[in-house]
């Protein structure tokens, strides 16, 4: 049996990529790494969401430690879209892979692939090119079918859903900040913005 390892953000969009997988006849590990989530309380819920869901399912799942440092440096002076986003999601897909190849893994996917948020084609060739360079296969396929009837099922069952992407440029998007200032509120005295 291929052993998976998938990349999940949060237990609503968890729901359909594990049922799709399992059926598919992967063995599903899920591997929580999510930096850029913030701040440290929305992460918690999230996590939390993510470990009674993985247990009632009964799927496996890892929970590494929450640095969100690794996603404020990997992201600084990206702050605006779409290059904060591409850079989250290599960060995010590398250490998947990372952790895959580490540990007997074949194939490494993650739940980004579900959300209609997400630029499709861009989480494929970043799957694709960190693939390439750690020696294992990812497993792309378009989720997005499954999204509203699982995250219709999560509320229905109360677990958390979360209303935005994650980082804190995206929490400000969402509850209508002017987006003009995000990651730009500062200049040094050297002319670089902040």
């Amino acid at each position: 049996m291929a052993k998976l390892l998938l990349h999940t953000c949060c237990a609503p969009c968890l729901i359909y990529p594990l049922k799709r997988l399992s059926e598919q006849g992967f063995e599903v590990t899920a591997y929580f790494y999510n930096p850029n989530i913030h701040p440290y309380g929305e992460y918690k819920a999230r996590r939390e969401a993510t470990e009674r869901y993985s247990q009632d399912a009964g799927v496996e799942a890892i929970f590494p430690d929450y640095r969100p440092e690794e996603y404020f440096q990997a992201v600084h002076l990206r702050e605006a879209n779409p290059g904060r986003c591409v850079t989250c999601w290599t960060l995010r897909l590398a250490k998947t892979a990372r952790e895959a190849k580490d540990n007997g893994f074949t194939h490494f996917t993650s739940t980004l692939l579900v959300s209609p948020y997400q630029d499709q084609n861009a989480l494929r060739l970043i799957g694709g090119d960190t693939a390439k360079s750690v020696g294992l296969q990812f497993h792309y396929e378009d989720f997005r079918p499954g999204f509203r009837k699982a995250h219709d099922e999560a509320r229905a069952a109360g677990i958390y859903c979360q209303k935005y992407c994650g980082c804190i440029f995206s929490e400000l998007e969402r509850y209508g900040k002017d987006k003009s200032n995000i990651g730009h509120k500062v200049t040094t005295s050297q002319g670089h913005k902040l």
